[in-house]
């Protein structure tokens, strides 16, 4: 018969008269098992778990550069989206570590009027250096791309004649007989 055992066995319904002779939770030494599978394996899913981790973070980052400013959007429970206009960027950086030298990859910093270093960066996007030169041919006021220049110029002289050629069509010619 064990002794003060009423209240340790609240899950338990006993029938009446029935008492507890013995009590028990397996021993310590049966937990050796899963320790020796148990181990190693969460190490290897310690590791899935950063490898899981750096994929979502990269699948959810991304970066735009437009006519009139730089975004990165980042997070993957939440959003975070940030902005920075040309007229703020006051000096750009490109950085390869040794991994990005050997594939190709590195971070874009960016430095802005009033702000501590770097503001806003790029990491780890392809060729660095190419895109350091785009925003700072739109940091400098020159953003339009050569063809692209081409192709506006050439729309606008489009756009132009035409509407010289719709006015010129609704004016009406002089008539022979109307000389005053």
């Amino acid at each position: 018969m064990v002794s003060d055992t009423e209240g340790t066995f609240d899950w338990l319904s006993l029938d009446e008269g029935e008492e507890v002779v013995w009590q028990g939770i397996p021993h310590k030494s049966s937990l050796v098992p899963a320790l020796v599978v148990g181990v190693p394996l969460s190490l290897v899913l310690v590791g899935v778990a950063i490898i899981a981790a750096a994929y979502l973070q990269r699948e959810n980052t991304e970066y735009v550069v437009t006519t009139d400013a730089l975004y990165r959007k980042s997070g993957v429970f939440s959003r975070n989206v940030q902005r920075v206009d040309f007229g703020k960027v006051q000096n750009t950086t490109y950085t390869q570590g040794f991994f990005g030298k050997q594939f190709g990859y590195g971070t874009v910093g960016i430095s802005t009027a009033g702000g501590a270093g770097v503001e806003l960066s790029f990491d780890s996007v392809p060729d660095p250096k190419d895109v350091q030169e785009r925003i700072n041919k739109r940091v400098k006021g020159d953003g339009r791309d050569e063809a692209g220049d081409k192709e506006a110029v050439l729309d606008e002289i489009l756009d132009e004649l035409r509407a010289i050629r719709t006015a010129m069509e609704e004016e009406e010619p002089p008539t022979s007989g109307d000389a005053s």
